[in-house]
């Protein structure tokens, strides 16, 4: 199976900025769409970006215009620019890719089960 590993969370003041990585390795089958999501306690998983093999993107209202999510020219790493964070920001972000069987539509709906799981990172935005 193919292996999701997240990098770049921590700590960061609101109004602060972080970049987020995502890895996948392995040679199963081949990744079409990959992308980001967050949960927080308390709270149900939600999509905040995501791009397909061809680069076409969507994103939470909350972070359209702060996050921008982009692909690597091998297209087995995805980032997430993050600007102007604000507490509410605070969650674990996970990394998320299926290989083309979710519709792309349904990757914001509550509980959308994706091919691939990062095990996430943790990003935390102070008052």
């Amino acid at each position: 199976q193919v292996q999701l590993t997240e990098s770049g969370g921590g700590l960061v003041q609101a109004g602060g900025s972080l970049n987020l990585s995502c890895a996948a390795s392995g040679r199963d089958g081949t990744i079409n769409g990959m992308g980001w999501f967050r949960q927080a306690p308390g709270k149900q998983r939600e999509m905040v970006a995501a791009i397909t093999y061809g680069r076409a993107t969507q994103y939470a209202d909350s972070v359209k215009d702060r996050f921008t999510i982009s692909r690597a020219d091998d297209r087995n790493t995805i980032y997430l620019q993050m600007n102007s964070l604000k507490p509410e920001d605070t969650a674990v972000y996970v990394c998320g890719a299926d290989r083309g069987y979710v519709r792309w539509s349904s990757w914001s709906e509550p509980g959308i089960d994706l091919d691939y799981w990062g095990q996430g990172t943790q990003v935390t935005v102070a008052s």
